[in-house]
Parts: C-alpha cells; sequence; structure tokens
C-alpha cells in the first residue's frame, strides 16, 4: 500500500498547477488507504491519475448536450475507479479546498496587501 501512496503522491507532487491532478489523487489516496488490496491496481506502470481525468472526459463527452457536459462527484469517482481497474463504491472524498489564484501587480511584481477594514462599532 505504501507504494500506491507513494506513487499517487509523487504525480500530486510533479503536477502542482493542476488542481484536478491534486483532488484525484487525494481521492486516491484515501481510497487506497481504505481499500489497502486495490494497491496493486494503482501500482500499475501504465496508469497515472492524468489519464484517469482523460478517461473522464471521455465519459463526459458521451454525456455532453448543447455543448456542455457535466459530472457528479460520484460519477467522476466512479469513473477514475474503474479506469484503475478497481471495482466496487468510491471511498467519500473529504474535500479539499481550491487554491484561490492571486492577482499579482504588473508594474511592481507584487501582490496586493489585503485591505483592512474596520469600524469603530466593530472595535466596541
Amino acid at each position: 500500500m505504501e507504494k500506491a501512496v507513494k506513487k499517487l503522491q509523487d504525480e500530486i507532487a510533479s503536477s502542482k498547477s493542476n488542481p484536478y491532478i491534486q483532488v484525484i489523487g487525494n481521492f486516491l489516496i484515501q481510497h487506497v488507504q481504505a481499500n489497502p488490496d486495490c494497491a496493486d491496481k494503482i501500482l500499475d506502470k501504465s496508469k497515472s491519475i492524468a489519464k484517469s481525468l482523460d478517461a473522464m472526459k471521455a465519459e463526459a463527452r458521451k454525456k455532453q448536450s448543447g455543448g456542455m457536459a457535466m459530472l457528479t462527484d460520484a460519477e467522476g469517482y466512479a469513473i477514475v475507479l474503474k479506469y484503475f481497474g478497481i471495482e466496487g463504491q468510491p471511498v467519500p472524498a473529504v474535500p479539499q479546498p481550491v487554491p484561490t489564484p492571486v492577482q499579482i501587480n504588473q508594474e511592481t511584481k507584487t501582490v496586493p496587501a489585503p485591505r483592512f477594514d474596520v469600524s469603530l462599532d466593530d472595535l466596541l
């Protein structure tokens, strides 16, 4: 199981700019920890988190209507498990916060300080 978790953590670390790999990777880590018997399927060298996202995309395309396609969390996680050849229901994932982008002042290359807004009433 440790090798499977390490493989997932390595892919997550190498794809820090892709929040979807972070979310699916954390889901898979939680799933493997709850179901250690599926660790060997995660270790398959031909399988990756990024390719599981491609499987989700392909499945969503089949459902598209009017140029838009959506999957629920449960559907997406089920597709990922199916891609890795894991049977059963997905373990509910603990939601991971998606980082919010920060606006950088292009002239000064700095991040603006947050506004401090307080009224006298707040202090009383």
